[in-house]
Parts: structure tokens; C-alpha cells; sequence
């Protein structure tokens, strides 16, 4: 059975730093591509990252970009998001996920979904 845990969310006040961690079991972790997306109260979820099953190639919204970092560790079957000068519309429930070959865009059909880390940015 596939997981994704998701670890690293918590309180921050507006300009710091956090870095979420996903780590997978139950899936060939190579295979698959892997993304970050949020969710506001009261919002849709939306697309936040996205890295290529190598790592080679990462993706972000215009949002986050020049921010956030996402990248990969095979080996350790983990994804990461490091996210830098963090702002109160940062405000959300982050969740992993996974898609199988490729890289993870706003449009990707993604087939696996982690629970969610809160990030909660203070002004």
C-alpha cells in the first residue's frame, strides 16, 4: 500500500523559513514524478512545485517561484520543499504527491495524495 508522509510544517512568522519532507513507501519512488500543493480554508487546492522523477527538472507557480525549492532524494525515497521568505498568504495545508513518469504540473493526473502538513505564516 503506497504512503506518502509528509513531516516539517509548523508556525513561522512572515519572512522566515521552512522545509517539509515527504517520505514514500509501497511505490518504485524513481518512477515517479513528485509535486507540492496546497490548500487554503475555503480555497481550491492548488499546484505549489514539481520535480521530475531524475530530479533533472523542477516546475513552480508563479506564486512561489524564487522562493521555494523542491527537490529529490531517490535514495532516501524523499521529497522536500524548501520554502524561503515566507509570507501570510503561504497559509495553507501542504500535501506530497505523485505521478508516475514525467514531471508534476498544474495539469498533472496525480495518483497518489500524502494527508497534509500545516504551514501557518504569521504576519
Amino acid at each position: 500500500q503506497v504512503q506518502l508522509v509528509e513531516s516539517g510544517g509548523g508556525l513561522v512568522q512572515a519572512g522566515g523559513s521552512l522545509r517539509l519532507s515527504c517520505g514514500a513507501s509501497g511505490l518504485t519512488f524513481a518512477r515517479y514524478a513528485m509535486g507540492w500543493f496546497r490548500q487554503a480554508p475555503g480555497k481550491e487546492r492548488e499546484f505549489v512545485a514539481g520535480i521530475s522523477w531524475s530530479g533533472a527538472s523542477s516546475y513552480y507557480s508563479d506564486s512561489v517561484k524564487g522562493r521555494f525549492t523542491i527537490s529529490r532524494d531517490n535514495a532516501k525515497k524523499s521529497v522536500y520543499l524548501q520554502m524561503n521568505s515566507l509570507k501570510p498568504e503561504d497559509t495553507a495545508a501542504y500535501f506530497c504527491a505523485a505521478a508516475e513518469g514525467g514531471i508534476v504540473v498544474p495539469t498533472t493526473t496525480i495518483d497518489y495524495w500524502g494527508q497534509g502538513t500545516q504551514v501557518t505564516v504569521s504576519s
